[in-house]
């Protein structure tokens, strides 16, 4: 059920950012795509994102709601009523260590994604979150360089969005 209700919360989110994002324009052209091409496609996936979990809920609930408590399988520790309360189990206790580290280093990636770039920024943050969703340090190195790299080739050469280079503004050729 909570997986429904953060669906929805999703769904009245995503609305409200399309809502507020609707009426940017910028007072001169510099880019093709404009300002609001972003906020509207995050927007967009957000509600879609938050209607399918709102409709479908998560895999686990999905799983619950199929068990059948009458199985011909013999639990000797537990029951069926048991084994279907021990999947409704707290999550891990890592969970809030993990959120921690995530909100951190994005508060770190905005602090320095001027002074370092896009692309040097976007690789130090992909390491803590990549850790904190279980990954290794050098896979986490390695995806965070690829993603800032992609994603710097995207915006800043493919659709002109301006990226701050930082210091590797010689490599990039520096804005």
């Amino acid at each position: 059920m909570a997986d429904r209700i953060l669906g929805a919360l999703c769904v009245i989110l995503g609305a409200a950012m399309a809502w507020s994002a609707w009426g940017y324009a910028a007072e001169i052209s510099y880019e093709p795509v404009g300002p609001r091409a972003f906020p509207l496609l995050l927007a967009g996936i957000l509600v879609l994102i938050g209607a399918w979990m709102a409709v479908k809920g998560s895999p686990r609930t999905a799983l619950l709601g199929k068990m059948d408590v009458d199985v011909d399988v013999e639990v000797p520790a537990i029951g069926a009523a048991e084994a279907a309360t021990a999947v409704q189990a707290a999550p891990p206790r890592g969970n809030l260590a993990a959120v921690a580290l995530c909100a951190g280093a994005v508060l770190v990636y905005a602090a320095v994604f001027q002074s370092l770039g896009f692309v040097l920024a976007t690789t130090l943050m992909a390491v803590p979150v990549g850790k904190a969703f279980g990954g290794d340090w050098k896979k986490c190195l390695i995806g965070g360089l690829v993603m800032g790299i992609g994603f710097y080739i995207l915006f800043d050469k493919l659709l002109d969005v301006i990226l701050p280079t930082g210091v590797l503004s010689f490599i990039l050729g520096g804005r």
